[in-house]
């Protein structure tokens, strides 16, 4: 889902943290903290977040910016997808998360997969990589891409984590409530594709 507005605060914060970050000219630099200002007053008068938290986090953004990445394990079992509950709002995603530093996408994966759900698995192959903006009905401060791998388990057992309170396969037409800024029904359906269809090229936006 795109919201034009929400492109805008987004390209005016990744100007402003850009020359925020190369610039060393006094005024410049004033200007660009006004933009990351104006970018701030537009997400919090569309949404439900207070100016000041949002203005606090892009504060904590350094340098160049980018859209960050995120990996999703995508597992199936008996026509069924592998999903997992989160703690932080009850509701079901693909084990996952931000990629970490030091780690292959593949690593990672591996790692989140294994922490959230008990499971051990071995990455099959990349199945897509996703652009948030066009799939998250709510908005988010950041530009988000989700990369999806295909793994086979092989061994371990579920186990809840930290992040964790249950475990489920689940049948395409009958998903649970789904933690939205992790992963849409929009896309669950997509993954379910490369299940019917090995052969299925690689989804890219």
């Amino acid at each position: 889902m795109s919201y034009k507005w929400l492109e805008w605060a987004q390209r005016i914060q990744s100007i402003s943290q850009a020359g925020l970050t190369f610039s060393s000219d006094a005024f410049d630099r004033e200007r660009y903290e006004e933009l990351r200002t104006i970018s701030a007053e537009i997400m919090a008068s569309h949404s439900k977040s207070e100016m000041q938290n949002i203005q606090d986090l892009f504060k904590e953004e350094k340098g160049y910016p980018t859209p960050k990445i995120d990996v999703r394990g995508v597992v199936f079992q008996d026509d069924q997808i592998l999903l997992v509950k989160e703690t932080h709002d009850n509701k079901w995603a693909l084990p996952g998360g931000f990629c970490e530093i030091g780690l292959s996408a593949a690593e990672n994966v591996m790692k989140e997969i294994r922490e959230e759900s008990g499971y051990v698995v071995q990455p099959k192959k990349l199945v897509a990589l996703m652009d948030m903006n066009q799939y998250s009905p709510i908005p988010q401060a950041f530009h988000y891409y989700k990369v999806f791998v295909q793994c086979e388990i092989i061994g371990g057992q579920p186990i809840t984590g930290i992040e964790t309170a249950e475990i489920g396969f689940f049948t395409e037409n009958n998903l649970p409530e789904l933690s939205v800024k992790r992963n849409t029904a929009e896309q669950i359906h997509i993954l379910f594709e490369f299940n019917r269809n090995p052969y299925k090229e690689t989804w890219i936006d």
